[in-house]
């Protein structure tokens, strides 16, 4: 009997011991997961960090190089515009003739809106001209209008946006097109054109049929043989293909050199918030430890 009375205290500080503690240390697992989940996080979004910084590094210096190609291939595609607008050469009309829209996009994404947009133009053109084609020059534009377009598209090409752009790709392409069965009342370039480091717009080049150009009121000026007209209708596609897919580079360098920027700015926004949760629940689970700590020492006084 005076055994069982001694024990009693210590039986009684044991069980509540052994009570409170369970719960405290049920929190402590959950801060501790929580913690863990926290920290991994943090590392995700560091590492994010740098590499959206890091393909802002290489945007930057691939916008050098494509506002000088950008610079060069106005040249050739003012130039055939100076011709035609000389001529006064204007697209023939009729119901048989079609239009062909050529869209200068690429393969490569991670740069805003800039594909979108591209193909929104493309949609609303197609709503007033349901019966015009497409030759679409990119993966993401023809993508995009495959779903919506896809018995528009007569013609794609892959492969592009991978390097600056070059006249004789304009040149390979243009061959391909003017190979295409269906004669054209007009071709249309559609390409995004830069503004400025910040802004760019979708907009068209007109190419012109040899019909059109041979029915040019000024034609004759020119001294242009018969055989040469083919030619010549060649050579200002390739011209417009080349200013459109040079100038469109230039925009997607300028608008993912943007797209990373922000992306790194909002990384460094995450990581600041998760930074101060962290803390936050590093310090909730220090106050538990120590709760747990006072809480059995407490416990063993009164034992």
């Amino acid at each position: 009997m005076m055994l069982s009375r001694a024990a009693r205290p210590a039986l009684r500080a044991g069980v509540a011991a052994a009570a409170r503690p369970a719960t405290l240390n049920a929190t402590n697992a959950a801060n501790y997961a929580t913690l863990r989940e926290i920290e991994d996080r943090l590392k995700s979004i560091r590492n994010i960090e740098k590499i959206t910084k890091t393909m802002k590094i290489v945007a930057s210096t691939k916008l050098t190089r494509a506002q000088r190609a950008m610079t060069e291939s106005k040249t050739y595609g003012q130039t055939s515009n100076t011709v035609f607008e000389s001529a006064e050469t204007k697209p023939l009309e009729g119901e048989d003739k079609k239009t062909l829209i050529v869209v200068c996009s690429s393969d490569k994404g991670l740069c805003g809106g800039i594909h979108s947009g591209l193909s929104r133009k493309i949609r609303r053109t197609l709503a007033e001209k349901p019966n015009s084609d497409l030759a679409i020059l990119g993966e993401k534009c023809k993508a995009q209008l495959s779903r919506s377009n896809g018995k528009n598209i007569v013609l794609s090409f892959a492969g592009i946006g991978k390097d600056v752009p070059t006249f004789a790709d304009a040149s390979a392409i243009a061959d391909q097109i003017t190979s295409l069965p269906t004669d054209y009342a007009s071709i249309q370039v559609v390409y995004n054109k830069f503004l400025n480091a910040q802004s760019y717009e979708p907009v068209e080049i007109e190419a012109f049929s040899e019909e059109a150009i041979a029915a040019s009121p000024n034609f004759s000026a020119f001294e242009i043989e018969g055989d040469a007209l083919g030619n010549l209708r060649e050579y200002a596609l390739a011209n417009s293909i080349y200013w459109g897919l040079a100038e469109g580079h230039a925009c997607e360098q300028s608008a993912r050199r943007n797209a990373m920027d922000n992306a790194s700015k909002n990384a460094g926004d995450m990581i600041n918030k998760f930074q101060i949760l962290f803390n936050r629940t590093r310090q909730a689970v220090i106050t538990g430890e120590l709760v747990e700590i006072i809480t059995g020492a407490a416990a063993s006084e009164e034992g």
